[in-house]
């Protein structure tokens, strides 16, 4: 559903509905792995999903619109801002050396040791969390320079 989103902040609000997701699978494995992620994933998730709203939040202030097609080139103009919100973003795909990293490592080997089927697909919505993530900021932050609205 993420990847069809055409407003910035609906997005990264599919986003944080498949970090819930991941914290629900690892309570729900039952394993001491898996409890321990999804209680830092919970704290993870606040970090890196409200910087996500944030900055998507300035864009919109800025821009007066949060629909992604509107954007482009953001990067050329405000090169902080879109630094920043790579940095989020990857955060929020849990890249490893980031905060959401080892929550979602412990929620996935928690999931695995005792459900392979459940993990493999959290391993598919990781990749899918990387395509709509990228994608977005491939669209709003690269490109062109978008014209004023």
């Amino acid at each position: 559903v993420a990847i069809g989103q055409t407003s910035m902040k609906r997005l990264i609000g599919y986003t944080s509905i498949s970090h819930f997701g991941f914290i629900v699978l690892g309570i729900f494995a039952l394993t001491s792995q898996g409890q321990s992620g999804a209680t830092l994933y919970m704290v993870n998730h606040g970090f890196a999903t409200g910087a996500l709203f944030l900055l998507a939040g300035f864009l919109n202030v800025r821009r007066g619109s949060d629909r992604i097609a509107d954007y482009g080139g953001v990067q050329k103009v405000a090169p902080l801002l879109a630094g920043l919100f790579l940095v989020s973003g990857l955060a929020g795909l849990s890249l490893p050396g980031l905060s959401a990293f080892v929550s979602e490592f412990l929620v996935l080997v928690g999931t695995f040791s005792r459900y392979k089927v459940a993990g493999s697909f959290a391993v598919a919505g990781i990749v899918l969390a990387a395509i709509y993530i990228l994608w977005m900021y491939q669209r709003t932050m690269n490109g062109p320079t978008a014209e004023s609205v």
